[in-house]
């Protein structure tokens, strides 16, 4: 069993930027591909970015492509998600996902396991 918790959320103003962080528990976790997820109010989660298990794979969705960067650091179990130039529209809760698998995927649906998500607020 995998478990995630994020951190990082937080109120930012539109244009600024944050730093969100999950941190795994477990071993081997260069064998779990992971990804990141947002739902704001009324909408379905969506997919925001992903990576695979020794990072040298990303992926973006178009809406966050060229301000948002994933990165890990396996040796210290965690993935964090760097969020620049955000829009009052990024407003959601964040949510990291891990599949055991080295190759990141955009389908929710192909992850098993979920963090308890962070607030992210951008006011215009």
């Amino acid at each position: 069993q995998v478990q995630l918790v994020e951190s990082g959320g937080g109120l930012v103003q539109a244009g600024g930027s944050l730093r969100l962080s999950c941190a795994a528990s477990g071993r081997t976790f260069s064998n779990y591909a992971m990804g990141w997820f947002r739902q704001a109010p009324g909408k379905e989660r969506e997919f925001v970015g992903a990576i695979s298990g020794r990072g040298g794979g990303t992926l973006y969705s178009n809406s966050v492509k060229g301000r948002f960067t994933i990165s890990r650091e396996n040796d210290k179990n965690t993935v964090f998600l760097q969020m620049n130039s955000l829009k009052p529209e990024d407003t959601a809760v964040y949510y990291c996902a891990s599949r055991r698998a080295t190759y990141a995927v955009n389908s929710r649906l192909d992850y098993p396991y979920w963090g308890q998500g962070t607030q992210v607020t951008v006011s215009s």
